[in-house]
């Protein structure tokens, strides 16, 4: 992998950084350079707002609170038909609670409608009360269970979408369709914190995997790693959980 490198766009980290979401960067990071690729993260925030997506290998956008994300939804929809053209041109895109929530067409706050990027034919509309735990995911992706950790009121309904996984333990989407997240083109939504990749690596490495076919015609796959340490901390939630 000599002289192959990633472009890591981190969109917003001034404001959207809940529970550890800049943890997903790190885990990218690492997981590309044990094998000696190259990862440059690139950070476009709220005062520097100017940065140009087109060299963009994956985009990562996180969560926030109501607040924030109306701050960034406008900040992106200066952006919006840069970020569509970059994922229907395969681009890889992870988005984590807020981010998912500004994929779709909108949000409805208890007191305002923050309108989406429409990316995703999605939308949320505020609960009640907040759905928070951890959660366990069955997806067709992997083998191993998903697992991470929720909190948010929205509901987000995904009309046709494929999402991520079936929920086997927690809330999920909606806290009634039985599902989590969302799985489009390269893009990857969710609502786990945790933060989520360094506890599923088969995930990380998928996400990564995605942009470097993207990019190099000749990958063909990574060496593997020795994910022990991560591959116990996924199973002792999986185990906990699913009361094995």
């Amino acid at each position: 992998m000599v002289n192959k490198e990633l472009n890591i766009v981190h969109l917003y980290p001034d404001l959207l950084n809940l529970y550890g979401d800049k943890g997903n960067i790190a885990c990218m990071e690492h997981r590309l350079k044990w094998r000696g690729i190259g990862a440059n993260i690139l950070a476009c925030t709220n005062k520097d707002n100017s940065m140009n997506l087109e060299k963009a290998d994956i985009i990562f956008v996180g969560g926030g609170s109501d607040r924030e994300q109306e701050i960034v939804c406008e900040l992106l929809l200066k952006k919006k038909d840069e970020l569509i053209n970059y994922v229907e041109n395969g681009g890889v895109l992870v988005a984590v609670c807020g981010g998912y929530q500004l994929l779709g067409k909108y949000y409805q706050t208890a007191n305002s409608k923050i309108e989406g990027l429409g990316i995703l034919d999605i939308y949320t509309d505020a609960g009640d009360t907040r759905l928070i735990g951890n959660v366990v995911l069955e997806s067709e992706l992997f083998e191993q269970k998903i697992t991470g950790f929720e909190n948010h009121a929205g509901r987000t309904y995904i009309g046709n979408h494929t999402p991520l996984g079936k929920v086997l333990y927690g809330h999920g989407n909606t806290g009634e369709s039985g599902y989590e997240g969302v799985v489009y083109k390269n893009i990857i939504a969710t609502y786990l914190h945790g933060p989520l990749l360094p506890k599923n690596p088969m995930l990380c490495d998928h996400i990564l995997g995605c942009a470097m076919r993207r990019k190099y015609e000749d990958f063909n796959g990574f060496a593997a790693l020795d994910d022990t340490l991560e591959n116990t901390a996924n199973k002792y939630i999986e185990d906990r959980f699913l009361k094995k």
